[in-house]
């Protein structure tokens, strides 16, 4: 890839980060080919810059000011949603990198000298008029940052040695504030690779058009929203807007479970997910294919007692399975996701698992195909015969907690009965 590193004469933190690249390349030997340009004026104006320029990727080397100057380095890409009071033009966005970006924040935080933020910034100045793609890395936020030696060398450190994920997943930002900090936390500890990030102040200019044109700009194939930043009436507007666009909310419980799963079989799952269990959560769990998926449904009866008798332990077998699992309101749904080749191993596999836990958590008897579970549960008849009033009393004992009725002390082993269950699994030895 060639890379143009463009810097203004006026701006002293882009002249010593260009400085520092061009003292370093040789050493760095990054991987793409760099070259370095220098134009007059400020960044923010530099229309059509990439126009000149023999480059896959521009990256605007400058200098960040702040009303409250704080030692840091920041990434992000350039545009305006909104008024242009920072070059540009007003509601115009230009295309930018996500991976890329993501792998300089990463090296940032990775090299930052002591004192420094690092963070993503939202999008927020010109130039617009670019065909390029392109984004800002800045030093902030005062003359003393701007002319630190160690911030020059980190921040040319991490644009030339940069590696984007082949995985890194581009989504759409939106919330939070200046410095996007959910953000960035998102990016350096997940695939979620940021393009245009809308604070939440800007959100109410998002309509159909404008949300195209974002996700045009940057390549987003999801949304991810600060829910903490963003009010109930934003969300409850945008969410819809989002769905139209065929654009999936991705939070951070997502992103961080889609381990090394390729986009496109996500984007596969998600879309079965749909028409299976409309709402549900998508597990991927140690999946690392599954681009043709096709649902596996144990019996919800088996899977039931499975959970019952330990659901942590369950949870975690099915994890480590070629099976996505699906799951409402934190628990397990009695339907899987498989690779269509694998589909009928895979249910096997499940039954089998579903099979062990029980007996080996439980008393059971296996009379032919009937798995029998055997256990004790709360009877309110002998609790009623010990004086227990039904109420809250029962629900304590129910819990495993010893009451004191007039005196007496029940305990919850003397309110129980014997119990049995019964599940039908179509030849059960071979799954023992």
């Amino acid at each position: 890839m060639r890379i143009a590193g463009v810097n203004s004469r006026d701006d002293p933190a882009g002249v010593r980060i260009r400085e520092w690249c061009e003292a370093l390349v040789g050493d760095l030997r990054p991987a793409d080919d760099w070259e370095f340009h220098e134009v007059a004026g400020r960044l923010i104006h530099a229309e059509r810059v990439d126009r000149g320029l023999d480059a896959d990727l521009v990256v605007f080397l400058s200098r960040h000011t702040s009303v409250r100057p704080v030692p840091q380095l920041t990434v992000h890409a350039t545009g305006n949603v909104g008024e242009a009071a920072l070059g540009g033009k007003a509601d115009r966005v230009a295309p930018c990198p996500p991976p890329f970006m993501q792998a300089v924040l990463r090296r940032l935080a990775a090299l930052a000298p002591a004192g420094y933020r690092v963070s993503y910034e939202r999008t927020h100045h010109g130039p617009t008029d670019l065909e390029t793609p392109s984004c800002f890395v800045e030093i902030g936020s005062g003359p003393e940052q701007w002319a630190d030696p160690a911030a020059g060398e980190v921040m040319a450190r991490a644009v030339l040695t940069a590696a984007p994920d082949l995985l890194a997943v581009p989504l759409l930002g939106l919330g939070g504030t200046q410095y996007a900090a959910r953000q960035t936390a998102v990016a350096l500890s997940t695939r979620g690779a940021f393009g245009h990030i809308v604070r939440t102040a800007d959100l109410s200019r998002l309509e159909g058009p404008m949300l195209a044109h974002l996700v045009d700009a940057s390549g987003a194939v999801g949304a991810y929203v600060d829910r903490k930043a963003v009010p109930r009436r934003d969300y409850e507007r945008l969410a819809p807007l989002l769905g139209e666009a065929g654009l999936p909310l991705l939070g951070e419980s997502a992103l961080a479970g889609l381990g090394s799963l390729p986009w496109a079989d996500y984007e596969a799952l998600l879309a079965l997910v749909s028409t299976v269990a409309p709402g549900a959560a998508l597990r991927v769990g140690s999946l690392a294919s599954c681009l043709d998926p096709v649902p596996v449904r144990p019996d919800p009866a088996l899977v039931g007692e499975a959970l019952r008798a330990d659901e942590p332990g369950l949870a975690g077998a099915v994890g480590a399975l070629p099976v996505a699992a699906l799951a409402r309101e934190g628990r397990l749904l009695p339907v899987f996701l498989a690779p269509d080749p694998v589909a009928e191993q895979i249910i096997h596999d499940l039954i089998t698992l579903c099979v062990k836990t029980i007996t080996g958590n439980q008393q059971t008897a296996i009379v032919g195909d009937r798995l029998i579970i055997r256990r004790e549960r709360f009877d309110p008849k002998k609790a009623s015969a010990l004086g227990v009033p039904p109420g809250p009393l029962f629900g304590r004992l129910q819990r495993g907690e010893t009451v004191v009725i007039d005196g007496l002390e029940i305990r919850p082993e003397m309110v129980r009965s014997p119990c049995a269950t019964e599940v039908f699994v179509e030849g059960l030895e071979k799954y023992l």
